[in-house]
This record gives C-alpha cells, sequence and structure tokens, in this order.
C-alpha cells in the first residue's frame, strides 16, 4: 500500500460525521475571538481523550477543521498572546477580519515564491491560474 493509500485510509477513519458533529458542537460554544478554544482543549471535546503527541495527533483535528472550513463553516483561528485557538465567528466583521488576515498571509507566501523563481507576483498568479485549470 502506497504513502498515498494509507493517508487517505487514515482520513477516511477520522472524517466521520460523529467527529464532524463533535467538533461543531465544541466550537459553537466558542463563539467570537475573545472565547476561542485551545488546539488542547478542542481535541479533548472532539476525540474524547487527551493527545499523546501535539504534532501528529492534532493534524487529525486540523484536517476535521479544513473539511469544515470548505463545507463553509465559518471557523476562525487566533494566535494571540493570550495563547490563541479556534472559534466560530461572532459577527459578519470578525468573520471578514479573520479572512482579511488569511488573505494577506496568502499573499506573502506567493510574493516570496515569485521572488524565489524571479517573476513578478502577476506571472506567476498567471502560472498557477494555468496550472490549476490544466488539473
Amino acid at each position: 500500500m502506497s504513502i498515498g493509500e494509507l493517508l487517505m485510509n487514515e482520513k477516511i477513519k477520522i472524517d466521520t460525521a460523529e467527529n464532524r458533529s463533535r467538533l461543531k458542537s465544541a466550537l459553537f460554544e466558542h463563539v467570537g475571538e475573545v472565547n476561542a478554544i485551545s488546539m488542547t482543549a478542542l481535541y479533548e471535546a472532539v476525540f474524547d481523550r487527551r493527545w499523546n503527541d501535539r504534532i501528529n495527533d492534532t493534524r487529525t483535528l486540523r484536517y476535521l477543521i479544513t473539511a469544515l472550513r470548505e463545507d463553509g463553516v465559518p471557523i476562525c483561528s487566533t494566535s494571540s498572546q493570550r495563547g490563541g485557538g479556534y472559534y466560530i465567528a461572532a459577527a459578519g466583521s470578525e468573520f471578514i477580519d479573520f479572512l482579511q488576515k488569511t488573505e494577506r498571509r496568502a499573499i506573502c507566501i506567493l510574493m516570496r515564491n515569485a521572488r524565489m523563481k524571479k517573476v513578478s507576483l502577476p506571472e506567476y498568479l498567471g502560472q498557477l491560474k494555468l496550472e490549476m485549470e490544466a488539473k
């Protein structure tokens, strides 16, 4: 079995209706950035156990969060000095602020990639668009 197949099997075991429901329930108790829930507390709420390895175990939670975001659930995150965590946006403006932060981060990454490839950002974006259209 290939590594890709192993990862897909693992994702199937993680991405269940029960886990999605538990994640949504936990997050909807944490509305607004000031009420963000830490990764540790959220992991325990969803999987009903403590994580053993912070990176590998919480990867499963991050995968579920991504899946719900792709379904349109407005899950936000913060990495403030108070600790940070995940939350549901309390108002439209809070969600817009979160989206603007992630867009700025994405543009900075794309600008860095363009510089490393020694092309302009518009040219790089055009290349990416063509690659995506080809798939």
